[in-house]
């Protein structure tokens, strides 16, 4: 059978990869489906964990469709995947906890210490956002992201993962400038660090600390080990001040990351 050409490639390729992430949120809205009798963070957390069982499986069966190995599109744990997880988790929380240190210095905003807080909630989080990392790197930062590397290069790749993370969080509720600014900024850093390290063992460090250290601080619409108090009628404000110094952070992080090694097309 005649190889196809290389823009015929790349259009199966991104065929196969918005397929991939098709089946990948039927598997969370089935899995939501499933488990929406149960307490409300032990649906979340069954539900995220099926999630990502899915879209692994679902990474197999794309690979050989493409043509590659799972150590290709960098799934498959190595003698570094522990260290890599653990560097990115310090990294990422080391980012959470600045952007709410400089919103705090910016005045209107508080933080106390929750008087209601125990080891199940604070072990049940961990548990949940770092179901909700691997989910998302695998189902964004790993086949999709990779395989477009491999037939269109990095830049190729980088923004059509964005684009697709983006609309994803819009379809889950977000607004739009929260899914461009918020969730699409973040894209950015997970996919560099996925690029950067051939794995997704970095982002998924750096996405389960950012998501954790948001609840930590109180920042989740949730009561965490903190408590984020903001002055009465300063809401706008603090919400605004909050999404520059995301936007800073996660730029200083971005450009640290881009700075660190070369992306190459592979």
């Amino acid at each position: 059978m005649k190889e196809p050409d290389k823009p015929t490639k790349k259009i199966y390729t991104l065929s196969r990869v918005l397929l991939f992430w098709v089946i990948c949120m039927a598997f969370m809205a089935i899995s939501s489906g499933l488990t929406k009798q149960l307490p409300l963070i032990w649906g979340q957390i069954l539900t995220v964990s099926s999630a990502a069982l899915g879209s692994f499986v679902l990474t197999i069966l794309f690979c050989r469709w493409e043509g590659l190995q799972l150590k290709d599109v960098g799934v498959i744990p190595g003698v570094s995947t522990l260290s890599r997880v653990a560097i990115g988790f310090i990294i990422g929380l080391f980012l959470a906890s600045l952007q709410v240190l400089l919103i705090a210095l910016n005045g209107h905003l508080s933080i106390a210490l929750s008087s209601q807080m125990s080891f199940t909630p604070i072990g049940l989080n961990l548990l949940l956002y770092a179901f909700i990392a691997l989910r998302e790197e695998i189902a964004f930062r790993g086949f999709p992201l990779r395989s477009i590397n491999y037939v269109a290069g990095p830049w190729v790749a980088q923004v059509f993962i964005v684009v697709i993370f983006i609309v994803e969080h819009i379809l889950g509720g977000m607004t739009w400038w929260q899914a461009i600014l918020g969730s699409g900024t973040g894209a950015v850093l997970f996919g560099l660090a996925a690029l950067k390290s051939k794995g997704i063992a970095l982002p998924i460090g750096l996405h389960f600390a950012w998501n954790f250290g948001q609840w930590f601080w109180g920042f989740k619409n949730d009561t965490g080990i903190y408590t984020a108090v903001i002055e009465k009628g300063s809401e706008t404000r603090v919400e605004q001040t909050g999404m520059i110094y995301y936007l800073l952070v996660m730029g200083l992080a971005i450009f640290a990351c881009y700075k660190c090694g070369q992306t190459t097309r592979q």
